[in-house]
């Protein structure tokens, strides 16, 4: 049997008609399909089969050919699962008039499909795609009308012809569907052109990809769009995946290189790569400051949060008299019943006397209890109600604004201090592409407070505040041995290097200085030291000896015996430095899943890619969601599932604290289990046990912040496996490369 339609896919395909759609989403291309088989590579018991995987919206009779292979699901059985899906244009008179008839073209019924298939006979289609004037022609049709229809067909028709270009260069399904809808009818033009465009305006088209394409339809190894398209990459790569804000001219010319190569030197001498540089600036694709070039976004996050950090710290406050700050000081202790030390006074007292301040330290030196202090003082002095139902029914805006970078961090600063917090974002009104605030639409309130400030990148940093209005009082809280921000930036750890900024460090130990070895081990770890007890057992610690092979059994069994004696799954945590391997994230939330929510009769879940989603399931939101409260490092369980869903109805729903969230099978992405997570995503949380394995195989990415960050996660109890060896080169390691940025010397500028 000949395999139909195009040579380049050697592989299993099926033949036939879609006969009924039990699921599709238009927003991910996504679709659950109903086929009858017409040919196929091997014979087949039925002639009605299930097709699934990323398309075109077919319609119902539409002649197909899907590419693929047979997959057993867990639930519904054998599956075709299409990589990719050919449209075959109808060719019989029937269904020609039918297929015009669809609904795919406005303004053609079945009367005049039947007109248009009379006069142009079978090929209709192709004729009037080629030659939009013969529809005029047809009998009834105006000429508007007839426009409308040939306009329709042409662009139907390019977009078909533009997926099968794609897949010629090896490109899937979903992402050649994000590129026909980003440029529609203008794909082909656009890849042809100009195939870089690809990277800037589709989400999953890197540069590898797009030159590729590139030189297989001919463009020059020397063209200007080329080398430009490996400028903005390499700077785009240089913020994501080092964190850098700027980079040098050298570290430039390395980023390019590894792009272009072999021979990027040959194809851009440096006469030539000057003058491309130049135009890229002129045409503020890139900006480049005093030989430091920058994406223009990171250059105006940059310097505008140096300028708003300048402008706090040239504004002027009166002082508030000693007598007065040290009365109402021991007011404050009397109150709340807290005896303050001597660094936590001065902490205090700089909180509500400058209009920007830093404060930092380490696990249990007080850091909440200073927060809670700086509140109450604040309150006493301006003489305010910090009593959230005194606001309920008052157009006052609540005085005291407590932000954090995560919801979970938000939620510990609440329940520590007894006063409202809320996520950086929520605070500024996100809607998935901009900020309701901003220096035109400041936020309310009297005085900022900003908890885990480690965590902001430049970006998120200037959002907010720009939004701070003249006059606020600002206190970053941090602590500046934590990893740094996944984003670009080192901003707490160059905000400290700004004299002019006042800051208290606290660095005596207060929270459970009678039994935490928790504590102490964190700060020796800090301070590069191993201590020599760290494999003897300790009330709120354990170190467990093992192997890579060894370590899934460990953690295991440490993660039952934590569910035996009472805990939830949202009291233990497991972290790993890695998603792959086998003691990284993914293979660990495989074995607690099966292990606490095994699949069972009655049990209703739902697959996304690798991960399958069941009723219970602890699952971990990965990036902020627009649509509702609910942001990146946000845990909940699975409360509910429909996954029969169609169309775009919610297939599941998530439980996080008080609010119940829906999840259209397109949004699934924005969610993992969680049962064990990354340390970058438990930053910012709190856990009553922390399970943290620390492998050899670990080493690329063991280093002290994160080994300190990940074991200051536990509150009551830290179970620590694998090898010493790991942990000692570990602690020994800092981070390896320092991140490009002007932020200290921008502030600092003419002081």
């Amino acid at each position: 049997m000949e395999q139909p339609g195009l040579d380049l896919f050697q592989e299993s395909y099926l033949k036939g008609s879609f006969v009924q759609e039990i699921y599709y989403n238009e927003e991910s291309h996504y679709g659950v399909f109903l086929l009858r088989v017409i040919e196929a590579t091997e014979e087949l018991d039925t002639d009605e089969v299930t097709v699934v995987g990323s398309m075109m919206r077919p319609h119902p009779d539409e002649t197909v050919i899907c590419y693929g292979e047979w997959k057993d699901h867990p639930r519904y059985g054998k599956q075709y699962q299409a990589r990719m899906v050919k449209k075959e244009l109808p060719r019989s008179r029937e269904a020609v008039a039918k297929y015009l008839a669809s609904g795919l073209f406005p303004g053609v019924g079945k009367k005049t499909a039947e007109k248009i298939v009379d006069h142009l006979g079978t090929d209709a289609l192709t004729r009037a795609a080629d030659d939009p004037g013969l529809l005029a022609e047809v009998p009834g049709l105006t000429d508007a009308r007839a426009q409308t229809i040939a306009d329709s067909l042409r662009e139907h028709h390019s977009l078909e012809q533009a997926l099968v270009y794609l897949y010629q260069f090896g490109m899937g399904p979903a992402t050649a569907l994000k590129v026909v809808q980003a440029f529609k009818g203008a794909t082909l033009e656009v890849v042809k052109k100009n195939p870089y465009r690809m990277i800037d305006e589709v989400e999953g088209v890197g540069f590898r990809r797009a030159d590729e394409i590139a030189r297989q339809t001919g463009m020059a190894l020397d063209a200007p769009e080329r080398f430009q398209a490996a400028a903005i990459y390499a700077l785009r790569e240089a913020s994501l995946s080092h964190g850098h804000v700027f980079v040098t001219e050298k570290e430039l010319m390395e980023g390019i290189d590894q792009l272009l190569a072999p021979q990027g030197e040959e194809w851009f001498p440096a006469e030539k790569r000057k003058l491309l540089i130049a135009k890229m600036a002129e045409e503020e694709r890139l900006i480049e400051d005093h030989e430091k070039y920058y994406l223009p976004s990171l250059f105006w996050a940059e310097h505008g949060l140096a300028m708003r950090v300048r402008s706090m710290l040239e504004g002027t406050t009166e002082p508030t008299p000693a007598h007065e700050l040290f009365k109402a000081v021991g007011e404050v202790e009397e109150e709340l019943k807290v005896a303050y030390a001597e660094r936590q006074r001065e902490a205090m007292t700089t909180a509500v006397d400058a209009p920007f301040m830093i404060l930092t330290g380490g696990p249990g030196t007080g850091k909440t209890t200073v927060i809670r202090g700086i509140c109450h003082l604040f309150a006493r002095l301006e003489e305010c109600s910090i009593d959230p139902a005194d606001y309920e029914n008052s157009e006052k805006p609540y005085p005291i604004r407590l932000v954090a970078p995560t919801g979970r961090a938000a939620k510990r600063m609440s329940e520590a201090t007894g006063i409202p917090a809320t996520t950086i974002h929520r605070l500024l009104g996100w809607r998935g592409d901009f900020f309701e605030r901003d220096a035109d639409h400041p936020i309310e309130g009297s005085l900022l407070i900003v908890d885990e400030v480690s965590m902001l990148d430049v970006w998120l940093a200037n959002q907010l505040l720009r939004a701070v209005p003249k006059g606020m009082k600002v206190v970053l809280v941090g602590d500046d041995d934590q990893l740094p921000s996944v984003g670009p930036g080192k901003v707490l750890q160059h905000l400290l290097q700004v004299k002019a900024i006042p800051r208290v460090q606290l660095v005596e130990i207060y929270r459970q200085e009678g039994g935490s070895s928790i504590i102490h081990l964190a700060h020796a770890l800090k301070k590069g030291e191993v201590p020599h007890d760290l494999t003897e057992p300790k009330p709120d610690r354990r170190f467990f000896s093992c192997r890579r092979n060894q370590a899934l059994h460990i953690i295991l069994q440490t993660y039952m015996n934590a569910l035996e004696r009472g805990y939830t799954v949202f009291d233990v945590q497991v972290m790993a430095p890695m998603y792959k391997g086998l003691a990284g994230v993914n293979r660990i939330n495989e074995a607690i899943q099966e292990a606490v929510n095994p699949p069972e009769e009655g049990k209703r879940e739902t697959a996304w890619g690798e991960a399958v989603f069941r009723h219970g399931d602890k699952v971990l939101q990965l990036s902020n969601h627009p649509e509702h409260p609910v942001y990146n490092g946000d845990m909940g369980h699975v409360s509910a599932l429909e996954p029969d869903a169609r169309n775009d109805d919610p297939v599941l729903w998530v439980q996080f604290d008080r609010q119940e969230i829906p999840y259209k099978r397109s949004q699934l992405n924005q969610l993992a289990l969680a049962y064990a997570c990354s340390v970058h995503k438990a930053q910012g949380s709190e856990f009553e046990i922390v399970i943290f394995p620390v492998l050899m195989s670990y080493r690329r990415m063991l280093q002290r912040n994160l080994i300190y960050t990940g074991i200051t996660r536990a509150k009551s109890y830290l179970i620590l496996c694998g090898e010493k060896e790991a942990l000692s080169l570990g602690v020994k390691s800092r981070e390896r490369e320092e991140r490009n940025s002007q932020l200290t010397e921008l502030i600092e500028m003419e002081w």
